[in-house]
Formats: structure tokens, C-alpha cells, sequence
């Protein structure tokens, strides 16, 4: 009985804090979003005429918190589309756009071009995803012609 109890109680931590902190890193991605909303970022490979360029990246690594976590293998039992990880993957890639962003702005860029993501397990054990990374990177120019 005082294992459920602490199942539980693990659980609930789990939904709440997990929450919370998920939360907050949304809220500060789009703030962070909005202050670079000025560097863009496309995927094409072409890039337009530049007086130089540079390649950025940016890197991050998110935990799935225990909640998540329970869930997923829930829905794992019966199948069907995790939403649980969803967002952490939709963190993880905003957060490394944001980074590769502000390595572009040290540098001076305006734009940044052929923009890559990957994405990959970082932590796992027994089939359970335990923390992704996702990496974005690309080539950041100045001086470009393009109109925004």
C-alpha cells in the first residue's frame, strides 16, 4: 500500500511540476521568439548574394518528466499518437531555432539559410525515451538583398 502512495504521489508531482516548468519554458521561448523575430531563418539551400557567411547552430537537450513518461506507456499499451511527447519535441526544436538565433545575432546576421534540425534520444532505457536533443543548424549571412 505504501508503494501506490508513492506512485501516486510521485505521479501527481510529476503532472504538476512537469506543468509548471513547461509552462515557463513556453512562456520564454515566446518571449525569446519575439526579440529575434527580426534574424529569419529559411530552409532552402540557395543561398541570395552575401558579403559573408558563417555557420551557426544551436543545441538542446529536454527531460520527459515523469508524468509524460507514465502516459507514453499508457498509450504505448493500447497504441495511438503520444501527445506527451509532442510538446517536448516542439520545446526542444523551438528552444534550438532560438539558440542558433542568437549565435546569428553575435555574428551580426540578418538571415540564416539551409536551415537543418535533427533530433535524437539522448538518455533511454528499456525502450523509454528519457531526454531528447535536438540540434539546428544553418549558414548565417549579412547583408542580404532579400525583402522581408
Amino acid at each position: 500500500m505504501v508503494d501506490l502512495a508513492i506512485f501516486l504521489a510521485l505521479l501527481c508531482l510529476g503532472f504538476f511540476v512537469g506543468r509548471i516548468n513547461e509552462r515557463r519554458h513556453f512562456a520564454s521561448i515566446q518571449r525569446r521568439e519575439e526579440d529575434l523575430r527580426d534574424i529569419r531563418v529559411f530552409a532552402t539551400r540557395d543561398a541570395p548574394p552575401c558579403r559573408s557567411g558563417a555557420l551557426v547552430s544551436g543545441n538542446v537537450v529536454v527531460s520527459v518528466d515523469y508524468f509524460k513518461r507514465f502516459v507514453a506507456f499508457l498509450v504505448g499499451l493500447f497504441g495511438g499518437q503520444i501527445g506527451a511527447y509532442e510538446t517536448l519535441v516542439e520545446r526542444g526544436r523551438r528552444e534550438a531555432v532560438l539558440r542558433m538565433k542568437h549565435e546569428a545575432q553575435g555574428q551580426g546576421a540578418s538571415t540564416i539559410v539551409n536551415v537543418k534540425l535533427m533530433t535524437s534520444r539522448v538518455f533511454y532505457s528499456d525502450r523509454r525515451v528519457g531526454s531528447i536533443e535536438v540540434l539546428a543548424y544553418g549558414t548565417a549571412i549579412q547583408g542580404t538583398d532579400i525583402n522581408p
